[in-house]
């Protein structure tokens, strides 16, 4: 296992960031398919602590809902971790587009 932590600041309300991450993980549960698949999540308080599969391979995480930033841990299997430069960039665009909606009016 190797882990990959990344950190995405933001500017919203704890509340308003866990809204969205929410969201965008319920849109993630509809679409399905490839390439993440069995999606499992669990919030305590601001934390998420989330599990699937890719490509054959579970994956579990952790997410953090902080005041200034959502900082994600992953912990990826051995086949992965030589991608983990590569799916760090990724792992932040997605967190990114999470935060910046849907708004609440």
């Amino acid at each position: 296992m190797s882990n990959v932590t990344v950190s995405i600041p933001h500017q919203l309300s704890r509340a308003e960031a866990k809204l969205r991450i929410e969201y965008g993980v319920s849109k993630l549960h509809k679409q399905g398919g490839a390439p993440l698949s069995n999606l499992k999540e669990s919030w305590t308080g601001d934390t998420l602590d989330f599990s699937g599969d890719a490509m054959g391979y579970t994956f579990t995480g952790r997410l953090f809902v902080e005041d200034k930033a959502v900082r994600i841990e992953v912990a990826l299997p051995a086949f992965f971790s030589m991608l983990a430069d590569v799916l760090k960039p990724t792992i932040e665009q997605r967190g990114r587009q999470l935060l910046q909606g849907p708004k609440r009016s």
